[in-house]
């Protein structure tokens, strides 16, 4: 029965041991997080020219809902996070908000891109954020999102990969 019981504590004590640590670990994490996220940010960014896309800047919307003079902005971002939007931009609070986005731009940037549209022009609003201040409008979805973005383009490059053998595989057996 002694033994029982020794086992026992001893796996209470562990327990306890690990508690302790998992609160010290939790407390790193978050006391860290904004440059985890930056860091993420800073190896997803070489990526964005081939995974991202253009972000409107500003277009017009014919009658049938169709695009015309549009404007996209220089660089290729892609789209980390939605919010509700706010009431009006900071740019100019005669602008209602339809849309706002959390987006990573091929520099490594985040920027908060909000969306108005009025009558027939859909114009946006760029905010560069700080990863402290996207971990606190947007939330840990992020870091997911990020996560997400590089593990759909390695399966997606793996399959090219494999596809490009495969043909090469064809083509050099066809000639033999």
């Amino acid at each position: 029965m002694d033994v029982i019981e020794e086992g026992f504590s001893a796996i209470v004590e562990k327990i306890k041991d690990l508690n302790e640590k998992e609160g010290k670990l939790s407390k790193d994490v978050t006391e860290n997080q904004a440059a985890l996220l930056a860091g993420m940010a800073g190896k997803v960014s070489p990526f964005i020219p081939k995974i991202g896309m253009e972000m409107l800047v500003r277009g017009k919307q014919d009658g049938k809902g169709e695009m015309y003079d549009t404007v996209f902005h220089d660089k290729k971002m892609i789209i980390l996070g939605k919010v509700d939007p706010m009431e009006y931009r900071p740019d100019d609070m005669n602008k209602k908000v339809t849309s706002q986005y959390c987006v990573l731009s091929e520099e490594g940037k985040f920027y908060e891109l909000m969306y108005s549209t009025s009558d027939f022009i859909i114009d946006s609003y760029k905010q560069e954020l700080t990863p402290e201040e996207v971990l606190d409008l947007y939330g840990y979805d992020i870091m997911f999102m990020l996560y997400r973005a590089l593990r759909e383009y390695l399966q997606g490059e793996t399959e090219l990969v494999n596809a490009l053998e495969m043909t090469l595989s064809f083509v050099f057996e066809e000639k033999k």
